[in-house]
């Protein structure tokens, strides 16, 4: 059955597949090569600190880090954000690329100075490497929403860089 006779338009699908095939990469990939969770941590500590420092209810929890072996120098990462209600995250960069994947609720995003979007559950979006991004937000103040983060970025790279 194709995307649009389900109802989803074209692009969104062909993202939803884009990151639903990275993940599977990434997992068999990860049985190849195994990374144990305190080289996870270590990668992913100043993604893992952005989330504490707007409200206790929004955390990011590592999945996984692999390195790419078709990729030389490259890492793929896997977090998990989840967002209380009204939960944020303050202006930031990430290195490499990223594409989100919407889990749960809905998510408010603004790329530099593109629109502010919402994406509900099943829809994802990408950064561009360099991107600035003004707006990371849960779109309730009753709900929680979550999204599934991969990372493309060089090895041992600083995943998240607030702005100032």
């Amino acid at each position: 059955m194709t995307a649009m006779r389900l109802g989803i338009p074209q692009p969104a699908s062909s993202m939803a597949l884009a990151a639903v095939a990275g993940l599977a990469c990434a997992l068999a990939i990860g049985r190849v090569l195994p990374v144990t969770m305190d080289t996870v941590s270590g990668v992913l500590a100043p993604l893992c600190a952005s989330a504490a420092e707007s409200s206790p209810l929004d955390r990011v929890e590592p999945i996984g880090s692999y390195a790419l072996p078709n990729v030389p120098g490259k890492r793929v990462t896997i977090v998990r954000v989840f967002y209380g209600p009204g939960g944020f995250s303050r202006p930031h960069r990430h290195a490499g690329s990223v594409t989100a994947y919407i889990t749960k609720g809905e998510i408010r995003s603004q790329l530099g100075g593109g629109p502010v979007e919402t994406f509900g559950v099943g829809q994802s979006f990408f950064e561009p490497p360099g991107s600035t991004h003004l707006v990371s937000a849960n779109a309730s103040t009753t709900e929680p929403a979550e999204l599934i983060a991969v990372f493309v970025a060089d090895e041992g790279a600083q995943l998240t860089t607030f702005l100032e």
